[in-house]
Order: C-alpha cells, then sequence, then structure tokens
C-alpha cells in the first residue's frame, strides 16, 4: 500500500482527499495538512511514498516548498489553476490533478504513482531501496555485509565500512530482501550468505566479524550451511 499525505489549505479539499484516499485499496493517508510548515516537518521525521500537494496554500507556492524539498518523493500536483499545468511537469510530477476531479481521475493518478514504483523494483532486482537521512538509498545485495537490529531501526553494514541507519522492522527489512542471499540468524541479526567465511559452534564468522546464531534460528541457519 502507498503511504502519503495531503497538504492543502481548503477543508473541503482535504475531507474529499480522505475520502478518496478511504475507497482507494492503495492508497493509505497517513496525515493531512493545511499548511506546508508543518508538512515539511512531519516529512523529515516519517517518509511517504508520495505527496498529494496543493500549488497555492495560503499565498505560498507549493511548487516552490516542492522544489526545495531534499528528498525529492514523487508528488501529485492538485490545483483549481490550470496555468500551472506545464510547471507541475517540469518538475516531473507523476500527475496534475485540476480540481474539481472525480474519485475515477483521482484513481488514475495514483495507479500512475504505483506503476512507477514497480517499474523501479523491476530494474532493481539487484538493489535494496530504502529511505534513511530523508533520501532514497539505493543498496546492491552484494555490497551487503550483514544488518543489525536497534529496536525500530536497523542498522545495515556495508563493505565500504559505511553503515546507514533506517526506520524499519527486521522481518519488514527480510522480505525485501532475496532468500537465497540473506537468512536471518538471530532476533537482531540477519547475514549475507556469501559473507560468511566459517561457522563455529553458535557463531557464524564474516572475517574478523561474529554473528551469533539464535536457538529460534539454528534450523533454518543450518539449511545454508550445512552444519
Amino acid at each position: 500500500m502507498l503511504k502519503t499525505i495531503a497538504v492543502d489549505d481548503e477543508p473541503l479539499a482535504l475531507l474529499i482527499l480522505e475520502n478518496y484516499c478511504h475507497k482507494n485499496a492503495e492508497v493509505e493517508l497517513v496525515k493531512t495538512f493545511t499548511n506546508l510548515k508543518d508538512a515539511a516537518k512531519y516529512l523529515r521525521q516519517f517518509p511517504v511514498d508520495f505527496l498529494l500537494l496543493d500549488i497555492q496554500i495560503s499565498r505560498t507556492n507549493g511548487m516552490e516548498f516542492y522544489k526545495n524539498l531534499e528528498d525529492k518523493i514523487p508528488v501529485i500536483f492538485t490545483t483549481a489553476f490550470s496555468e500551472y499545468a506545464v510547471d507541475g511537469f517540469n518538475v516531473s510530477a507523476v500527475d496534475y490533478l485540476l480540481k474539481p476531479f472525480d474519485y475515477e481521475r483521482f484513481s488514475e493518478a495514483v495507479q500512475k504513482v504505483k506503476k512507477m514504483y514497480q517499474e523501479v523494483g523491476n530494474e532493481e532486482q539487484s538493489f535494496l531501496s530504502i529511505r534513511a537521512d530523508y533520501k532514497l538509498h539505493k543498496i546492491a545485495f552484494q555490497d551487503i555485509i550483514y544488518i543489525e537490529g536497534l529496536d525500530d531501526y536497523v542498522k545495515i553494514n556495508l563493505i565500504d565500512q559505511t553503515k546507514i541507519v533506517a526506520k524499519i522492522s527486521m522481518k519488514s527489512l527480510l522480505e525485501k530482501l532475496p532468500s537465497h542471499l540473506f537468512v536471518r540468524t538471530h532476533r537482531s541479526y540477519i547475514v549475507q550468505i556469501n559473507r560468511v567465511n566459517s561457522v563455529q559452534n553458535k557463531t557464524l564468522f564474516l572475517d574478523e566479524i561474529e554473528i551469533p546464531i539464535g536457538d529460534t534460528y539454528k534450523n533454518q541457519v543450518m539449511q545454508y550451511f550445512k552444519f
């Protein structure tokens, strides 16, 4: 499901978007905002898959707001002014909805977002795409050594010794990783199988790194390393 926020200074417009999102099984509207300042603050803390953004918000230009975002989240612009359409597509908007628009037109725009993510997913089958540090990271699976769980976050350890910390559960992250390359060895660890040099007792050795094997995961790990 695609997560989104809606930004519009007209309460009626937000109610319509809430209704449309509720009807559409592809969309989860997690928050609505009537001003850009609060929306920007939210986006710095919580990633979304796309924006529903009005262009004129209390004398502020939503187009300029979007251009200045560090993380270029896909956007569907909504506005009552048709003269902004060209500008909308110049900043690579997924779609441009001219008010008043009906549910069918809204659904068509959402499908464009969904198709965009599907195409990116097909192109990136050898990569992990994950949001962290206010941007979308594209990480080659082969560059990942191991992943450590930290409460609601994970720390991805890479071969160049960099570490990427992202807000996602271990379970959700494991679902994004190919099962022939990665195995969960412990409630706090996922390892890339090709990085394992040896196994001793309940420990995996990745060069100088030692990763524990939890009792819950021992049988699964045994299938990979035949010990």
